[in-house]
């Protein structure tokens, strides 16, 4: 388990693209959460030149938003496609820095979403991150889920963008870790394991 510092820096690195998993522990798992909210949007789409893709699989883009306005971080580096709301009927809280997907099953609207937004939003350093990927496990077939992340995350390496998938520790040993091992470059563990 390396620590935030360790892992901001190793982020930075990845200056020409790359895949990392961000595996949160389960124990205080809201902390641990918040943290990498902290490490991602904040530390790295908060430089200068910067913008993040937020896709959200697993909360609403106006929760999130709510969270990451407690952590300063401006709208104007920041974009979301949402892929939760209409699912939790939660669609009434509309950002205007949102892009909605009605499913996570919908994964080629997603990545249709993201290279928008990509195309829209022009920066020197552009990141996406999904969290997270146990939800779109939840949601998708193995053999769908990772034919999705194998073209995501190709076109994505291909462009120079930081990608970074928010997992679960639990994962390890599991389908979904094995779909993550074949597009991930590295791997953290932010917070301990239940």
């Amino acid at each position: 388990m390396a620590r935030e510092s360790e892992i901001a820096d190793r982020l930075r690195s990845f200056t020409s693209g790359g895949t990392v998993a961000l595996r949160l522990g389960a124990r205080d798992y809201a902390d641990n959460y918040l943290a990498a909210l902290g490490l991602t949007v904040r530390d790295l789409g908060g430089e200068t030149n910067s913008h993040t893709i937020y896709v959200s699989v697993t909360n609403p883009a106006s929760l999130v938003w709510s969270l990451l306005q407690a952590l300063d971080i401006p709208s104007t580096r920041l974009s979301f496609v949402d892929a939760i709301s209409h699912l939790m009927m939660s669609y009434q809280d509309t950002l205007p820095n949102a892009s909605y997907v009605e499913s996570p099953t919908m994964l080629e609207g997603i990545m249709l979403r993201i290279e928008y937004l990509l195309r829209r939003h022009p920066s020197q350093r552009n990141m996406v991150i999904i969290d997270s990927v146990n939800s779109l496990a939840v949601h998708n077939a193995p053999e769908v889920l990772s034919e999705f992340f194998h073209i995501l995350v190709n076109n994505l390496k291909t462009r120079s963008v930081l990608t970074v998938l928010f997992s679960t520790s639990e994962t390890e040993g599991t389908e979904l870790d094995r779909i993550l091992a074949l597009v991930v470059d590295e791997s953290f563990t932010l917070g301990g394991s239940s």
